[in-house]
C-alpha cells in the first residue's frame, strides 16, 4: 500500500533576520497610525478595529527607510518560498506589489479573505501582545468536502482551519489564493504587523 500527498498547500515561516529592524518597524507603524488620517478614515469606514495603511499609502519603502530595509529582506524570503513552491518563473523574480502597515486594537480581527492578482502574500509580525490571535488558515478544499467526516484532533495539519501563532520578528508566507483571517483577540495591547503581496 502507498499513501501519497498530492497538491500540497505550502506555508513558509522564518525569522525575518533583523531584530533591530523589528523595533524600527514598530515605531514607524505607530507613527503612521497617528499621522495617516486617510488610513484611519478608511479603517473606520470599513469596520477595521484599528489602523491600516492598506488603502491610503502605497509607497512605504520609498517613504521610510525601515520599510526599504524590510523589502530587501522580504525579497530573499520570497525567493526561497517561490523555489520551494516549484514556480517556473522563466528567469524572472517575483516583485513586491504592495506593502501596508496594520495596527489592530486588542480585540480587533480581520475576516476571511484572499489576495487576488498576487502570487505570494505574507505578513511580518512586529508586536503580538498577550491576547493577540495569530493567522487562521482555511483548507482550500473546504467547500468541496460535502460529506467528509471531521478530522481527528491528533492530525492538526488535516483540520479545516489551522491557526498559526507566530513570534514577533517572524515572516510568514503563503500562496495568495489561500483564504486566511485574523480572529478577534482578547488583549488590550496593539497587534502590529506589516502585510504584503508579490506578483509575477
Amino acid at each position: 500500500m502507498a499513501v501519497r500527498s498530492l497538491f500540497p498547500t505550502l506555508l513558509y515561516q522564518a525569522a525575518l533576520g533583523d531584530d533591530a529592524l523589528i523595533g524600527e518597524l514598530e515605531h514607524s507603524c505607530l507613527q503612521l497610525a497617528e499621522d495617516d488620517r486617510a488610513g484611519r478614515g478608511w479603517a473606520k469606514a470599513h469596520g477595521y478595529q484599528g489602523y491600516t495603511s492598506y488603502a491610503s499609502l502605497n509607497d512605504l519603502p520609498v517613504r521610510d527607510p525601515a520599510f526599504a530595509d524590510l523589502k530587501r529582506l522580504l525579497d530573499r524570503h520570497v525567493a526561497k518560498f517561490a523555489d520551494a513552491c516549484g514556480f517556473d518563473l522563466g528567469g524572472r523574480k517575483l516583485k513586491l506589489d504592495s506593502l501596508w502597515a496594520n495596527v489592530l486594537n486588542g480585540g480587533g480581527g480581520h475576516s476571511g479573505h484572499i489576495h487576488p492578482h498576487s502570487v505570494v502574500s505574507g505578513t511580518v509580525y512586529v508586536a503580538l501582545p498577550p491576547g493577540s490571535r495569530g493567522l487562521r488558515l482555511e483548507d482550500p478544499r473546504l467547500a468541496r468536502m460535502m460529506a467528509a467526516p471531521p478530522r481527528r484532533a491528533d492530525v492538526p495539519e488535516a483540520q479545516s482551519f489551522v491557526e498559526l501563532v507566530p513570534a514577533p520578528g517572524d515572516v510568514v508566507l503563503w500562496e495568495s489564493w489561500l483564504r486566511h483571517e485574523v480572529p478577534a483577540g482578547s488583549g488590550k495591547g496593539k497587534r502590529i504587523s506589516v502585510s504584503f503581496n508579490y506578483r509575477w
